[in-house]
């Protein structure tokens, strides 16, 4: 994959990936904060700051940004997570600069209008309490406090509700000129693009940004611990999850293969043990969550209360063959192919390529070679996944549980129990 960079003036990094075989072009700015840097004042801001920007900027109001893009058949959208902020379209070739002016206007010139926030704010009171009615949302924000108790890695990205409703333009205008700056955002293209053309429409657009960044990032530190809930449901959820990888971490490739063999699919040892010879749940996966200088590698959930104090036996029972038994050769060559596959497969979407060019670009300061990756996947053994599961399960157990029958929930002293 061809990759051209560029790097104005003012410390801004422009990215591309011509692919000239293609009529599109995806486009995105990727900004290096999301909840994870933010304090508790501020929690749900750079959320907030998302959904602000499409209500309106000096150029265009909320309806006119949609109409632009859409006009012309393209399509433009935004997402918060702990670590970014993203602001992203996807349109034809010869749209590319229509979409360099719209999403460069959310960021350089974005309205905040007080009428407009009024109304944002309820939105986002309204997203905040659909995620508290989706057990299975609301279970992994139990979790992730649990993991990290008092740390902004711990609290939601969308904030709690009074937070949200006291927000104000110039707060958010601050949070952006600490935040919004030159180096620490990305601005990636991949498609049917020439690079120096598009340097010059950012360029252009962006060069009175502000350069250096001033933040206060929060430490990351895995802790664990346990939160058992009521709620007036069907299913339990649990989240089962010990300290993990961070994405600098060098085995991080060892934690994805051994999740993939856990519970990655539908022939993995979770799921042919528990749903498939045992009949205990529908949905049960593994999963290797990675943050920035911490991460969580845990076990998802989801039984009926009557079937609870059996699942979690059989959990700790698999968890146990990980540490004591080393894996069979067919499971980790299979668990190899399938994330060598999800990656080559993935990079054949033009947005996703974006995303991972401009993820890498943040977190590593390059673009990691394919072929690189390939490599560390292929080299891992099977010693090497002995040792990471018990680094992993010699961590303190977090445990998470949202049901609606409180004496059937094991308790955390049984959980660890069961692990030892």
């Amino acid at each position: 994959m061809e990759i051209r960079q560029s790097i104005l003036k003012s410390g801004l990094r422009v990215i591309s990936a011509p692919r000239p075989q293609i009529e599109s072009v995806s486009f995105g700015i990727w900004v290096n904060t999301g909840s994870a840097e933010e304090s508790l004042v501020d929690n749900g801001i750079s959320h907030f700051i998302e959904h602000m920007v499409f209500k309106g900027t000096k150029k265009r109001n909320s309806l006119q940004i949609s109409e632009d893009i859409e006009n012309v058949g393209g399509s433009t959208n935004a997402y918060t997570s702990r670590h970014f902020t993203c602001f992203y379209a996807k349109m034809l070739k010869n749209d590319l600069e229509l979409a360099t002016d719209v999403i460069c206007d959310f960021i350089t010139s974005p309205l905040f209008d007080e009428n407009e926030m009024i109304k944002e704010k309820e939105v986002v009171v309204q997203e905040i309490k659909q995620s508290l009615d989706t057990p299975d949302d609301l279970v992994f924000d139990y979790f992730q406090e649990a993991c990290f108790p008092n740390q902004a890695t711990g609290r939601t990205i969308l904030g709690p509700i009074d937070t949200v409703r006291g927000f104000t333009k110039d707060r958010m205008l601050e949070y952006m000129k600490n935040h919004y700056t030159a180096e620490n955002m990305i601005v990636a293209a991949v498609g049917n693009v020439d690079h120096d053309s598009f340097v010059k429409m950012i360029e252009e657009r962006m060069s009175n940004i502000p350069c250096k960044q001033n933040l206060n990032t929060d430490k990351q530190e895995y802790v664990g611990g346990s939160r058992l809930e009521c709620k007036d449901i069907e299913q339990t959820h649990l989240v089962l999850g010990f300290n993990g990888a961070s994405y600098m971490n060098d085995d991080y490739y060892k934690y994805a293969v051994l999740s993939t063999i856990f519970g990655g699919g539908m022939s993995s040892r979770l799921f042919q043990e528990i749903r498939e010879k045992r009949g205990l749940v529908y949905t049960i996966n593994s999963f290797n969550q990675a943050l920035k200088h911490a991460g969580v590698f845990g076990v998802y959930a989801g039984t009926t209360p009557n079937e609870l104090n059996e699942l979690l036996p059989v959990v700790s029972d698999e968890i146990k063959k990980l540490l004591n038994e080393p894996v069979k050769d067919i499971e980790l060559q299979r668990a190899k192919t399938q994330i060598k596959a999800s990656l080559l497969m993935s990079l054949e979407s033009s947005s996703t390529t974006a995303e991972v060019i401009a993820r890498q670009m943040l977190l590593f300061n390059r673009v990691i070679p394919t072929n690189e990756i390939v490599e560390k996947i292929e080299n891992i053994t099977k010693e090497d996944l002995l040792k990471v599961s018990q680094t992993i399960f010699s961590s303190t157990p977090t445990y998470t549980l949202l049901g609606c029958d409180k004496s059937k929930f094991p308790s955390y002293e049984d959980v660890q129990k069961m692990l030892k």
